[in-house]
């Protein structure tokens, strides 16, 4: 045998069988790690940078929904600085009329709290005395009673003189201490204001940040046209998402308060308010509504059967809406699977908490609009849609 047939290469040495399954390219370990450390990173960015990028969030929503006025205005010809000027006083003033409007009614509704939480504490006293002993009391009994046997023989034999015995008791819950936590109100007027002054800015300067962008994108024009499409499709969807939103959300709205006169509730129109503002949340907010009118019906009717109707018809409306409203009234590219809002909806609550449950939506929508355009981040647009 030749020594040059002898001799086998170190490729076919690493051949494999005939019908084997291979992989269709390398993999890079490194590449793979690079990327895992840069999404925990990005996370990390999102929880530690709340204070800036929630404002930011909420001016941009905010300016998208202010936009249409601004533009109107421009066509007579009045100045942009003085249009957004207008548009953010009459946002003021809608929010500050909504709240003038309704004080008195909320302020009813906070008045009826406490008899109603002392009734309900009456009445689950009233069944504990009348209740007879049941097996679970039984069993919890004797845990009690094994608790102390064993408390008792891990005392030490001998006691030191002069030593007191200290026991660390824990503060009962109060829902007092979370509701206006002290000097919560004047950061949240001073983010407020931030707030505004961004969206006027956002307004006054219109697309020049979408000519910036398109400018930095890359000297190539395939670059430049693929951002401007990114862009022009996130503006659609968010405008769409906006409009669909308010509408929903006040037909929820005028609906629950219909069927809460209906059933006799008192404060309809407060209950009302919230149920359209809570229906922006998805599954949680509907869910956090029936379980509100739920409670509030029974603690004024002390009727199972009648909160079972509130409760039920509060469900009834929001998954009308849900299911067949807003899938009709929301573009095909806007549409995203229900798995996926769901796991969104965790993500945002988890990163920015309450916040991240109001914007999660929105922020889902925007990187579906990116993924799509780019050519290494369709598969992720492909998960997030239908």
């Amino acid at each position: 045998m030749s020594e040059a047939s002898s001799k086998r290469s170190p490729e076919r040495d690493i051949d494999p069988p005939p019908g084997a399954p291979t992989l269709a390219g390398p993999v890079d370990i490194r590449n793979v790690s690079l990327s895992i450390l840069t999404v925990l990173t990005v996370i990390l960015m999102l929880q530690y940078m709340q204070p800036v990028l929630i404002p930011v969030a909420l001016g941009i929503l905010i300016s998208y929904a202010l936009w249409p006025i601004v533009t109107a205005l421009a066509v007579i010809r009045v100045p942009r600085a003085i249009g957004a000027a207008v548009a953010v006083v009459v946002f003021v003033a809608a929010i500050g009329f909504t709240f003038y409007s309704f004080s008195d009614e909320a302020m009813n509704i906070v008045r009826d709290i406490p008899p109603a939480a002392r009734s309900l504490r009456e009445r689950i006293e009233a069944r504990r005395t009348r209740a007879s002993e049941t097996a679970l009391e039984q069993v919890q009994e004797a845990a009690t009673e094994i608790d102390k046997a064993a408390a008792k023989a891990s005392e030490p034999a001998v006691q030191t003189r002069g030593v007191q015995k200290v026991e660390m008791v824990q503060p009962a819950f109060r829902i007092s201490d979370y509701v206006g936590m002290g000097g919560g109100i004047i950061p949240l007027g001073g983010q407020f204001v931030v707030i505004l002054f961004l969206v006027y800015f956002m307004l006054v300067t219109g697309d020049l940040f979408k000519r910036k962008l398109v400018k930095i994108a890359g000297p190539t024009l395939t670059r430049k046209k693929i951002t401007v499409q990114i862009l022009d499709e996130i503006n659609r969807q968010i405008e769409s998402f906006i409009k669909v939103q308010v509408l929903t959300s006040a037909l929820v709205g005028a609906a629950t308060a219909c069927a809460l006169w209906w059933f006799g509730v008192k404060h309809v129109v407060i209950w009302g308010i919230l149920a359209g503002i809570l229906n922006s949340i998805p599954y949680m907010g509907p869910i956090v509504v029936t379980g509100l009118l739920a409670a509030v019906t029974f603690l004024q009717f002390n009727d199972l059967v009648k909160m079972m109707y509130v409760a039920g018809t509060a469900m009834v409306i929001t998954s009308l809406e849900g299911f067949l409203l807003t899938p009709a009234l929301m573009s095909r590219a806007a549409q995203m699977n229900p798995a996926a809002i769901f796991i969104g909806l965790l993500f945002w609550s988890w990163v920015w908490g309450i916040w991240g449950t109001v914007l999660a939506v929105p922020m889902m929508m925007m990187i579906k609009a990116i993924c799509d355009h780019v050519e290494d981040l369709q598969p992720i647009g492909e998960l997030l849609g239908e």
